[in-house]
């Protein structure tokens, strides 16, 4: 074990253009947390992820400058060999790399932390923990994608995001685990699991991040066509539909005004746009738990989390106008507090709103590798810009 495994573990959580951090004890008891928001965009925190990691760890004060006794990261993509958390050495960093290509948004940030902290900290034992993982063992039908059997065996298929959320939300709601749940994990990356008696059944994003609910800034599922028409009518290559896809889409596209769902909130009175972004956002949620429902066969629990879910109260009620017929039914006052229970009393389907914690589920995964690990595996020397 190493000579510090019995201190701090460093959760770190990059997004494509934000950072955040928590340092927890030995007893994974939050001691400072940090965040910098809008990397390397005009007016941002800091020009790119690597900076970002030297003014976290430097708002995080004396804490930051000590060395933990290991990181761990959200990582969004494993591809198709890699699932359970790992230790990240000379291999798996190489791996990252060439998966990064699955997820293009994210992983570059990603990958430019765990390179920063390994100069920061040399020798430091770093875990990746895969947000796809909690959906490994969804079931084929859900997996595959109706493409020829040589796409499959390529690894392209439904892998799902946001699984450690998912993981949090599910030791969250206590054993035994709910008969069937649907959890929706509402940000500016947007997803929903389906969930019997504790295992996946299925989810709203495929192969990527950018498919299944309208986010931020991606549009969630497509008509294909819509793409083949795009390269061909317009012209679009690889790197403008992904440009498109990524950072221009969404909730953005629609209302032309942010991607950011408490302005569009606010401004929807007066802009028709924002108020088209904000019903096509709860249109599509509602579409998607009544399909999820389907692939349960029923529901008992739904649950809310992530930013969105947490703290838009007029989007948990506008997305569960409609779903009477599955038992949905919130109490307004509740609602409105938006903790815990938020369904009326005897209502079929208990909806609750439950707080995220993706860090906790991050360290505790790091803890548990690193009481095996005696020291850190060697990483290849980082490119000065990273991947």
């Amino acid at each position: 074990m190493s000579h510090a495994a019995g201190g701090a573990i460093l959760a770190v959580n990059a997004g494509s253009s934000s950072l955040k951090v928590t340092l927890l004890d030995a007893e994974l008891r939050p001691l400072g947390r940090a965040a910098v928001e809008r990397i390397g965009l005009p007016g941002g925190g800091a020009p790119d992820h690597r900076v970002a990691l030297a003014r976290a760890l430097e708002a995080l004060g004396e804490h930051g400058r000590s060395r933990p006794a290991a990181a761990g990261h959200r990582v969004v993509h494993g591809g198709a060999r890699h699932a359970a958390p790992e230790v990240v050495d000379e291999a798996l960093l190489a791996e990252l790399r060439e998966l990064a290509r699955f997820a293009p948004l994210h992983m570059p940030g990603q990958i430019a932390v765990i390179e920063a902290l390994a100069e920061l900290h040399p020798g430091l034992v770093q875990v990746v923990c895969f947000d796809a993982a909690f959906h490994r063992r969804i079931p084929e039908r859900a997996q595959r994608f109706p493409l020829p059997e040589d796409v499959w065996e390529a690894g392209v298929r439904r892998y799902g995001f946001h699984g450690l959320s998912y993981e949090y939300v599910l030791a969250a709601l206590g054993t035994p685990a709910p008969g069937r749940a649907v959890i929706a994990h509402l940000g500016n990356g947007a997803s929903m699991a389906a969930v019997r008696d504790g295992r996946a059944v299925d989810t709203t994003m495929g192969f990527t991040p950018l498919g299944g609910l309208i986010m931020g800034t991606r549009p969630g599922d497509l008509d294909p066509g819509v793409l083949v028409h795009l390269a061909r009518e317009r012209g679009l290559g690889p790197g403008a539909l992904e440009a498109l896809l990524t950072r221009e889409s969404g909730l953005l596209g629609v209302s032309g005004l942010s991607p950011d769902m408490k302005v569009l909130l606010d401004a929807r009175a007066s802009s028709p746009r924002a108020a088209m972004a904000v019903e096509m956002f709860c249109y599509r949620a509602r579409k998607e738990i009544g399909a999820l429902a389907a692939a349960l066969d029923g529901l008992d629990v739904l649950v809310f989390t992530g930013g969105i879910g947490e703290r838009a109260a007029p989007v948990r009620a506008e997305i569960c106008t409609g779903l009477g017929h599955l038992g949905v039914a919130l109490d307004p006052d509740l609602n409105a507090r938006g903790e815990g229970r938020i369904s009326r009393p005897g209502a079929p389907v208990d909806v609750r709103v439950i707080a995220t914690n993706e860090h906790l589920v991050i360290a505790r995964h790091a803890q548990a590798l690193l009481r095996g690990v005696s020291e850190a595996p060697p990483l290849v020397e980082a490119p000065g810009e990273g991947p």
